[in-house]
C-alpha cells in the first residue's frame, strides 16, 4: 500500500514504555514520525533514512525515543521510553520519496491515519 499504516499506541502511565510501528510500501527514501497534541501544530519527532539507517530526532525526545527499521518487513518502529504526559498526542507516520529527513511536514508525500498515545501522570 502507498499510504503508511500505523499500529500500536494506547494509554500508559508516566515513565512507562510504549512502541508504535509503521508499515509502508517499498520505494521511499525516508520515513518519519510526527505527532500532534490537542490544539497544537503537528511536530517532527524522528526520521530514518531507509538505505543507510541514518536518524534524526527532535531535541525534546532525544535519549528517550528510538526509531529503527526492519528492512525485511518494510516497517519502522518508534520505541518510546520514559514517557511523559507531554508526549500525549496522535502519532503520524509519513514517507518521503525525496532525499531528505526534513523536519517539515511539507517534505513528506504520504501520511498514515495516526495512532493515539496517551500518557497519564
Amino acid at each position: 500500500q502507498v499510504q503508511p499504516v500505523e499500529s500500536g499506541g494506547g494509554s500508559v502511565q508516566s515513565g512507562d514504555p510504549l512502541s508504535v510501528s509503521c508499515a509502508a510500501s517499498f520505494g521511499f527514501y525516508a520515513m518519519a514520525w510526527f505527532r500532534q497534541a490537542p490544539g497544537k501544530e503537528r511536530e517532527f519527532v524522528a526520521a530514518i533514512a531507509w538505505r543507510n539507517g541514518n536518524r534524526d530526532y527532535a531535541d525534546s525526545v532525544k535519549g528517550r525515543l528510538t526509531i529503527s527499521r526492519a528492512v525485511s518487513t518494510n516497517t519502522v518502529n518508534l520505541q518510546m521510553n520514559s514517557l511523559k504526559p507531554e508526549d500525549t498526542a496522535v502519532y503520524y507516520c509519513a514517507t518521503t520519496l525525496t532525499n531528505t529527513r526534513d523536519v517539515n511536514t511539507a517534505a513528506y508525500d504520504y501520511w498514515g491515519q495516526g495512532t493515539k498515545v496517551t500518557v497519564s501522570s
